[in-house]
């Protein structure tokens, strides 16, 4: 493979970080107090889940999340958190890849309706999906210098 400046290895680290400060910024940005006190993201997004074009999608939220709302909202907001701080860092980076798919594709169906949602979404989960597949925490990453994974 051959590339410009850096490393085929380096380029993918480049990836993988950018990816944890997209986190990290979608983290920053969130109305904490809003979403811990007054409960607005989980009321937006049950509000979204129940006008859901699948039946599936509002059952499933009534199922999991609308019994716990406040514990979702911490889920939610630190699994973003945590993320960004494992691509960041390098640290448990498979385990921060697969969570951010995860996250990201249950964002993308959620908000299958919102174009604007679904770009962000999908490339997001493409790049931890393509990061997860070439191991990108082989260069630049915590997992790298103990030896993990």
């Amino acid at each position: 493979m051959q590339t410009v400046w850096l490393t085929g290895a380096e380029w993918l680290a480049v990836l993988r970080i950018g990816l944890g400060l997209w986190w990290l910024e979608s983290w920053r940005h969130k109305d904490r107090k809003g979403w811990f006190e007054r409960g607005t993201g989980i009321a937006w997004a049950a509000d979204v889940a129940a006008k859901h074009r699948w039946p599936q999608v509002g059952k499933g939220f009534e199922t999991v999340v609308a019994p716990r709302p406040k514990l979702m909202a911490y889920v939610v907001v630190y699994a973003e958190l945590a993320i960004g701080l494992g691509l960041v860092a390098g640290f448990l980076t498979p385990v921060a890849l697969a969570g951010g798919l995860l996250l990201n594709l249950l964002y993308l169906v959620l908000m299958i309706h919102d174009w604007a949602e679904q770009g962000q979404n999908a490339m997001m989960a493409l790049i931890s999906l393509v990061a997860l597949l070439a191991m990108s925490w082989q260069t630049w990453s915590l997992d790298s210098a103990i030896g993990l994974f």
